[in-house]
């Protein structure tokens, strides 16, 4: 399934962005970081295999700039606000809504003085199941 990848892409696609979203874990240095969170459930399913999802999602940004960081945070939040559609590249899903769980907080200034700063995401989406099995 292709959905953390074309959200990914989303983010990045935000105009005057300051760093490029990747997905993984956070880095030594600055980063933006987009990953999965356990939790998530299927609230559906129907017998061919199709599952109507909740999966998690945290955006976690590292930065010795804490207002770059809320800056950038904000207006992520601001895009997967107001987000109508997603499109899967390889027919994996369709895209439901995303809502924000937690607006963005600090969460971590570690030893070299950076900051993280984290936002939580819910997204529903209906998966659909693999056609190679």
């Amino acid at each position: 399934m292709d959905f953390i990848d074309r959200l990914c892409d989303s983010v990045n696609s935000i105009q005057n962005l300051p760093i490029n979203c990747s997905l993984g874990y956070l880095l030594p240095t600055e980063c933006l970081v987009l990953y999965p969170l356990p939790g998530g459930q299927v609230e559906r399913e129907f017998y061919d295999g199709i599952k109507d999802q909740v999966l998690n999602y945290e955006f976690s940004m590292k930065s010795q700039d804490q207002q770059a960081i809320q800056r950038t945070l904000w207006l992520i939040q601001s895009h997967l606000e107001e987000l109508s559609s997603l499109n899967s590249d390889d027919g994996s899903f369709d895209f439901g809504e995303i809502r924000i769980s937690n607006k963005p907080y600090i969460n971590n200034e570690d030893e070299q003085g950076y900051y993280i700063f984290i936002l939580d995401i819910q997204a529903a989406i209906t998966t659909f199941p693999r056609k190679d099995k």
